[in-house]
This record gives C-alpha cells, structure tokens and sequence, in this order.
C-alpha cells in the first residue's frame, strides 16, 4: 500500500513535459562538410549576433523545467532574390557561453556530462535546404552539437524586408541524438526532450 501511495505522489508531482505542444525537429544522419573555413554564403549577407538574435533552450525533470541559452554566437544569412527559398542562414555558437536560469546548473552544463565546453568549444548549423510549408517555411540543416553531426529539419516563420531578414522558430530535439546521454538522479530524471528557440535577426553586413 505504502509503494502504491508513493508511486501515485510520484506521479502527481511530476512537472508537465514543455516539449509535448512544440514541433518536433525530424532528424536524419548528415555527412560533415569538409574541414576548413565555410563557404562564403551566396547572395546580400545579413548579419547576426548574441546582441540582436537570441538561441534559447528549455530543459525539463521530473520535478521542473530550466531555461537557458548561448550569449556568445554569430551568424550570417544569405538573401538570394529576396527570395528564402534559394537563401541560407548558418550559426556559430562558443558553447562556453551557455547560461541557465541556475548559476549551479550553468557549471554542470559546461561539464561532460552535456555540452562538455572543453572537448567542444563549438556548436553549428549550416542550412541546407529552406522550403515554403503553408505559411511558414521547412527549415533544413547540419547542426553539429557535442561532436555530432545530424541533419535536422524544423518549421520557420521567415520574414524579408531590406533593413533585415528575420528567422524565428521552436521546436524540440532529443538531446540523445547528439549524444548527450546524462540522465540524472534517480529520482528526478532528465527528459531527453530539449525545446529550441530561434529569434534571429540578420541585417545588412557593412
């Protein structure tokens, strides 16, 4: 009876998944792209910072959720045409900037057991197709998280205008895709669901 009254607390107190009403990114293996610095992107190029975009996350347990995000990323989009469709946008995140809303939280994420700052000071996305879906747009590219390389694909609201293109989006990963594989206490397990949000904000490079 006992068992039974703890399992039933267990499960009442058990805080709601913030990954279950948001999109979930279709993940698929990439092959890396060579080493050595990155293509220049075709056409206007856009520019963006940690000062104008943000790159978010949200975390969640058993008993609770945590946000967080990167202070330290730069980026550039490529407007061909004024058109998405034949544009392209890559990020370059120092994952060493990672924050949480948990000064304790913030160490433990530069720890190896998630973003191991140290072995991999860096994170990317490289777009590799962006398409009209309805009235947003379906988002694909290489993000290389942890040392792994996957080709993702997740939905956008993109928007042009010439003092700036505009790409915002959310959607969750499974962290264990990237193999950030920590799973926590016993009794307050990690979800392996990770919410992203996009607000990127390009404008025109000098």
């Amino acid at each position: 009876m006992r068992a039974i009254l703890l399992a039933t607390l267990f499960l009442v107190g058990c805080a709601e998944n913030p990954a279950d009403n948001k999109p979930v990114a279709t993940v698929s293996t990439s092959t890396p792209a060579a080493a050595g610095s990155p293509a220049p992107v075709a056409g206007s190029r856009y520019v963006f910072n940690g000062d104008s975009s943000k790159v978010e996350f949200t975390g969640s347990k058993v008993t609770g959720k945590h946000d967080g995000g990167f202070k330290t990323f730069q980026g550039e989009i490529g407007l061909v045409d004024n058109n998405p469709e034949k544009s392209s946008v890559r990020v370059d995140i120092q994952t060493d900037s990672v924050y949480s809303d948990d000064a304790k939280l913030t160490g433990h994420l530069k720890s190896d057991d998630f973003f191991d700052v140290t072995k991999f000071p860096e994170a990317s996305f490289r777009s590799t197709s962006i398409q009209k879906a309805g009235d947003k747009f379906s988002l694909a590219g290489d993000l290389t998280l942890h040392g792994v390389t996957k080709n993702i694909t997740f939905p956008a609201e993109i928007s042009v205008s010439p003092e700036a293109v505009t790409a915002k989006a959310e959607f969750s990963i499974n962290r264990n895709d990237f193999a950030i594989v920590y799973k926590g206490k016993a009794d307050n397990l990690i979800r392996e669901e990770v919410v992203i949000r996009l607000d990127l904000k390009g404008t025109p490079a000098n």
